[in-house]
């Protein structure tokens, strides 16, 4: 019966959290952000981890946020709980965008904001190019470890097309088939198990 319950282990997993990687959320992960999230890592050192949750789009226009942002369809995604009254992007654009920071490969996080709306206003900038997210996941030093230990996240690599791909609510399964067959369990848990 123990052998069944290593399941819910990730322990054996030894891949570290790092920019570029990704977090998935373990199937019992309480909390309407984070239930079931996939979450991007754009920093990660001992100071603490900042990260956007891929997988949670929300209904929701740039002009809402900012009235003078350009008519742009772009998708935007539920970040994480700090800062929700801010916008956040990960982007393909490099340093066309001055002041972005490499992420992993093509992928850039940031940059100059108005800079950015001039160029969507000029047609530069094409809407697959471009995530943005209300909000962002932070961990702070020490934080991310200790949700390691407890088993609330299991950490694997990324390619940049996953990440800037149009994501749907299967996505969490998407990336737990990824992880692997040791996990391939996980996909068929009910996120809430008393209501069988």
């Amino acid at each position: 019966m123990n052998e069944n319950l290593d399941i819910f282990k990730i322990k054996t997993n030894n891949i570290q959290p790092q920019k570029g990687r990704i977090l998935i959320a373990e199937p019992f992960l309480p909390g309407n952000y984070f239930s079931r999230s996939v979450i991007f890592l754009v920093a990660h050192s001992k100071k603490g981890s900042v990260g956007f949750i891929l997988n949670k789009e929300i209904d929701f226009a740039i002009q809402d946020v900012f009235p003078d942002f350009p008519d742009f369809d772009a998708m935007v995604f539920l970040g994480g709980p700090v800062s929700t009254d801010s916008i956040y992007y990960i982007h393909k654009l490099g340093k066309k965008l001055p002041g972005s920071i490499n992420v992993l490969g093509d992928l850039y996080w940031g940059g100059d904001f108005d800079i950015l709306k001039s160029q969507i206003s000029a047609g530069e900038i094409n809407s697959s190019d471009i995530h943005f997210f209300l909000g962002y996941s932070g961990w702070d030093a020490g934080q991310l470890e200790d949700e390691l230990k407890e088993d609330s996240w299991l950490v694997t690599d990324v390619d940049e097309a996953e990440v800037m791909r149009e994501f749907d609510e299967v996505t969490w399964t998407d990336f737990v088939k990824k992880a692997g067959n040791r996990y391939s369990i996980w996909e068929h848990f009910p996120e809430n198990p008393t209501l069988n």
